[in-house]
């Protein structure tokens, strides 16, 4: 059962936080929804952004300004939490890469994050069951994208499951996780220590042996200013690991931006339309 915590009218249509009980998670979780006016006619294509690190459901409807873009398209925007919130794991807070507001949205494995820790499920069914069964949001027409570790998230989500999400994009995303301090510090903790069960939460490994390669192409942003992408994001490894998969990729550099929201404000618009262009097919 959905309950209601805000809603707020937006640029024609609703905006909307949500919580409701996770089984998945077992744990309240929170999530954040964008009716389009269109919705009031029918059910419209949903767009599942998901953040990055310390962000929460309400970062991405407040400071992206993506709303005008979703009505003009048509697009339901979805944007869980980062995490599970509560669960009690000693340590959970004690840093803002890990734990809390760092899910990484992946289904640990080691305990005692394997209990709650299970953001990778939770998004992909639970989430989405949630979202296509009570709203009119079709679930034949999904897309997903997000933001640095949110992108990693997009990425994974979308080249382990092409049956589900027809479209994916990201900004600035964690491009190759199991080499960069993130990606090891997150993965160790969550996974354990062997390297190799971590290559199916790395966009750069899993698009080289992909199912279903996605013909629309993967739209990706970065930033040039980024204090991240040094030693954090990777995106010349995805860039290489797309093109000796075949799979179209298109890699935007951007001289001056950074890693924050005034860079996606600047252009979730070419995104929200990468993806309606898709999901109106």
């Amino acid at each position: 059962m959905l309950e209601i915590v805000e809603e707020h009218a937006c640029f024609g249509g609703v905006q909307r936080i949500y919580r409701h009980e996770s089984k998945t998670i077992g744990l309240p979780m929170r999530f954040s929804v964008f009716l389009p006016p269109q919705a009031d006619e029918g059910r419209v294509p949903g767009l599942f952004y998901l953040a990055g690190l310390t962000c929460t459901e309400e970062t991405f409807p407040i400071k992206a300004g993506a709303q005008r873009y979703a009505a003009q398209h048509g697009l339901a925007l979805i944007a869980p939490d980062t995490s599970p919130r509560g669960a009690g794991v000693p340590g959970e807070t004690d840093a803002w890469d890990f734990g809390v507001g760092a899910g990484f949205y992946v289904d640990a494995t080691r305990a005692p994050w394997s209990t709650h820790y299970r953001m990778y499920s939770y998004v992909r069914d639970e989430l989405r069951d949630a979202v296509t069964s009570n709203l009119p949001v079709d679930g034949d027409r999904l897309g997903i994208f997000g933001h640095s570790m949110g992108g990693h998230g997009a990425l994974t989500l979308a080249l382990r499951n092409p049956d589900v999400y027809r479209s994916v994009s990201a900004f600035a995303p964690i491009a190759a996780p199991t080499r960069c301090p993130w990606g090891e510090k997150a993965f160790s903790g969550y996974l354990g220590d062997d390297r190799e069960a971590w290559k199916q939460y790395d966009a750069s490994e899993l698009v080289v042996n992909a199912s279903r390669r996605f013909d629309e192409g993967i739209l990706v942003d970065q930033g040039l200013a980024d204090q991240f992408l040094a030693n954090q994001l990777n995106p010349d490894v995805f860039e290489a690991a797309c093109r000796a998969a075949g799979q179209p990729l298109t890699l935007r550099r951007h001289d001056g931006y950074d890693h924050g929201y005034f860079f996606i404000q600047t252009f979730v618009g070419d995104h929200i339309a990468h993806h309606a262009r898709v999901l109106s097919k």
